[in-house]
C-alpha cells in the first residue's frame, strides 16, 4: 500500500511541475502569435495598455479573480495560491527565452506544442487535488451560487473576458478558437491519467476472518 507521505510528495511535486508547465505552454502559444485562450487575451490586452509584463499581469488578474471568490464563499487551497504565484513568472521566463514566430508552419507547430503542454499541465495540477485555479474556482462557485449550468457560466465568463481583452488589444485569432475546441478533449485524456489516487482506509475484516479471530 502506498504511504501517505509518498502520496503527499507526489501531489506537491505534481502540482509544482504542472503549474510551471502551464506557464511554458502559455508562452509557446503567445509566441505562435495566432491567438490565445480568452483569459490570456485579457492579460495581453491589459499588458498592452499598461506596459506591464504579461507574467505580472497574469498574476494580478489571478489575485483580482480570487477577490471575487469572497462573495460566492469559495475557499482557496494551496494549489489555488500557488497557481496565482507560479504560472505568471513561468510564462514570463519562457517569453524571454522563446522568440516570436513569423513563419506559418513554425507558428502552427509551436502553438500545437503549447496547447499539448497546457493540456498535460492541466491534468497535472488539477490531478494533484490541492485546490482549483482562481478562474476554475470562479466558474464552479458561480455555478453553485446561481444554479446555472457549468457550461453556461463558463461561456459567459470567457466571452466577457475575451471581449474585454480584444478591445484592449489582446491577440484573438484561429488559436483562440482552436484552444476553445481542443483543450477540453485533451484535458479529458490527461485528467484521469494524472489524477493522484485518494488514500483509502484498510477494509474491515470479512465475517469469516472475524469469526476465525473470535475463536
Amino acid at each position: 500500500m502506498t504511504s501517505p507521505r509518498l502520496i503527499w510528495t507526489r501531489r506537491i511535486a505534481q502540482l509544482l511541475v504542472g503549474l510551471v508547465l502551464y506557464g511554458v505552454g502559455l508562452a509557446l502559444m503567445i509566441r505562435a502569435a495566432i491567438g490565445v485562450a480568452p483569459w490570456d487575451v485579457l492579460s495581453q490586452g491589459i499588458s498592452a495598455q499598461t506596459g506591464l509584463p504579461f507574467g505580472l499581469v497574469t498574476n494580478l488578474v489571478g489575485v483580482v479573480v480570487l477577490l471575487f471568490w469572497i462573495p460566492i464563499r469559495q475557499k482557496p487551497g494551496v494549489g489555488t495560491v500557488l497557481n496565482v504565484l507560479i504560472i505568471g513568472p513561468a510564462a514570463q521566463l519562457f517569453l524571454w527565452i522563446v522568440p516570436a514566430q513569423t513563419e506559418w508552419w513554425s507558428q502552427a507547430l509551436i502553438f500545437i506544442a503549447g496547447l499539448l503542454v497546457v493540456g498535460i499541465a492541466t491534468g497535472l495540477y488539477i490531478g494533484a487535488r490541492l485546490g482549483p485555479g482562481p478562474r476554475d474556482g470562479l466558474m464552479t462557485g458561480l455555478h453553485a451560487k446561481l444554479g446555472w449550468p457549468v457550461w453556461l457560466v463558463r461561456t459567459l465568463i470567457e466571452v466577457t473576458v475575451l471581449a474585454i481583452g480584444w478591445v484592449l488589444g489582446g491577440n484573438v485569432g484561429i488559436g483562440t478558437l482552436a484552444f476553445a475546441l481542443l483543450i477540453g478533449p485533451i484535458a479529458n485524456v490527461t485528467l484521469p491519467l494524472l489524477r493522484v489516487p485518494e488514500l483509502r482506509a484498510p477494509a474491515p475484516p470479512t465475517v469469516e476472518i472475524a469469526e476465525e479471530v473470535a475463536r
